[in-house]
């Protein structure tokens, strides 16, 4: 222990009315090999030289005067705030305003934040369902997760909460926000909202729920082409969306023709469910590049050198995918539509993502309380940096709305009005033309109710027909 942290040790102890032991752990509580991530948002866009963690040249070291402010801070708290302040108290606070003033997402987890961490990665926890990031003092909304009640009022990703139940949020922390919105199942809870082109505040009165993530759907679309939405990364999301695939194959003689992996509005999860997600599409005998490195994380200490490579089989046989993302799509959505674009496995459809690159690890500090820690960044095996970028697609694809009615007019908008569309056309050969009309109808109906995912099949029957022409030429 270096002087001045024993002198601080001791000036802090000797503020305190009530003695405190201050001990160390024996032992260093190491990050996991496969830390978790948690959405997040910054404002510039840095060049790669500097995404450095801490540089060590900015380290100031303490002054007496630092440590003097530090205490006396503590002393007139305790003597002259309006209302007294237990030890205990103060103590949590400056732990929490000193992890929080890291970064957006590092944070100090007290014993029901830590409780609420392990419940959201288990699959199941309460509330209105909405991921949220801190961002110019209120809440930024990362996304609304499927059927919860945020989704079902029409609440969307980047929405910014400015109240909750009629008291500001740049009032509160984060985790009294949070907490706020949590509640019984059939309790009311009121956001107030703003949102880009609104000119004044949306109020939605929404109905908690418990809150139980499916965290695939998947589905057949028309002609043996698949889809398989991923709505988080929990600890058994990359064996669910395997047994979806393989359901759907056995549906269709055991083959699909390609899929669309749809990770829209996915503010991401675990790193490791990630990874095995990746896995699944991609034969680590035919890689031949990047060292068949996934993804990889850099960090200030060894344990946050993170480096996760393929070693399974392609569950679709090399049928071709389509990745959707949007602006909601944060985090270990990011690692896959990266990895999978980098290896040219993929086309990446949509808008671009979030931006999240920072690893946070969860690090125990006792049996009840931890830290949440941001400690590296990670890299897509071609070693793109994603923090405050993103994945850029390779076709954008705006979230456009298809206003329904019937005319001819709008059948244009969508796809060209055939010969058989026209009143009182000829009738031709007797071939048979209702698959043809069943496909028009239901790409009508898909682009009326999801704009961005027609385009994606559009795009993904285009690959299928150009591979189709490579193996026969």
């Amino acid at each position: 222990m270096s002087i001045r942290t024993l002198m601080l040790s001791l000036f802090v102890s000797s503020a305190l009315t009530s003695a405190y032991a201050i001990s160390f752990s024996p032992t260093q509580a190491h990050p996991p090999a496969a830390p978790t991530l948690a959405p997040a948002a910054t404002q510039s866009i840095p060049n790669s030289t500097d995404l450095t963690l801490t540089s060590q040249s900015k380290i100031q070291p303490v002054s007496d005067d630092d440590i003097n402010r530090f205490t006396n801070t503590i002393v007139l708290i305790k003597d002259f705030y309006v209302q007294p302040i237990g030890d205990k108290t103060l103590l949590d606070d400056a732990i929490r305003g000193m992890v929080g003033g890291l970064d957006p997402h590092s944070e100090y987890l007290d014993g029901d934040a830590y409780k609420t961490l392990l419940m959201t990665t288990s699959g199941e926890f309460g509330g209105v369902g909405i991921e949220v990031t801190p961002e110019y003092g209120i809440l930024k909304i990362v996304s609304p997760m499927d059927d919860t009640p945020a989704a079902k009022a029409g609440i969307k990703a980047g929405d910014y909460i400015v109240a909750i139940d009629g008291k500001l949020v740049s009032e509160m922390s984060l985790q009294d926000a949070v907490e706020k919105m949590r509640g019984k199942q059939g309790s009311p809870v009121v956001l107030t909202i703003l949102r880009k082109g609104e000119k004044v505040p949306l109020t939605f009165k929404l109905t908690r729920e418990i809150i139980r993530i499916a965290s695939v759907k998947a589905k057949m679309l028309d002609d043996n082409f698949g889809y398989v939405r991923l709505t988080q990364f929990q600890e058994p999301t990359a064996k669910l969306m395997r047994s979806a695939i393989l359901d759907l194959k056995s549906k269709n003689q055991g083959k699909l023709k390609g899929i669309i992996l749809d990770l829209r509005n996915n503010p991401g999860g675990l790193l490791e469910t990630a990874v095995q997600v990746v896995d699944s599409f991609l034969n680590s005998k035919k890689l031949n590049k990047y060292n068949d490195v996934i993804v990889y994380t850099e960090g200030r200490l060894p344990e946050a050198q993170y480096r996760a490579k393929a070693n399974g089989n392609d569950i679709l046989n090399g049928a071709p995918i389509v990745v959707l993302i949007n602006g909601g799509s944060a985090s270990a959505s990011e690692i896959v539509a990266g990895a999978l674009q980098d290896y040219r496995r993929a086309l990446i459809v949509g808008t671009a993502s979030f931006g999240k690159g920072s690893v946070q690890t969860v690090i125990p500090l006792d049996k009840t309380h931890a830290l949440k820690l941001t400690t590296a960044l990670y890299h897509t095996p071609a070693g793109r940096v994603i923090q405050n970028v993103g994945i850029i697609p390779d076709v954008t694809v705006e979230d456009l709305k298809v206003v329904k009615n019937k005319t001819d007019e709008d059948i244009a908008m969508i796809e060209p009005i055939k010969e058989y569309q026209l009143k009182n056309h000829l009738a031709g050969s007797p071939t048979n033309t209702t698959n043809l009309k069943n496909i028009e109808r239901n790409d009508l109906g898909l682009a009326h109710d999801d704009f961005q995912l027609f385009e994606a099949l559009k795009i993904l029957r285009t690959i299928y027909k150009l591979n189709a022409m490579d193996t026969h030429s």
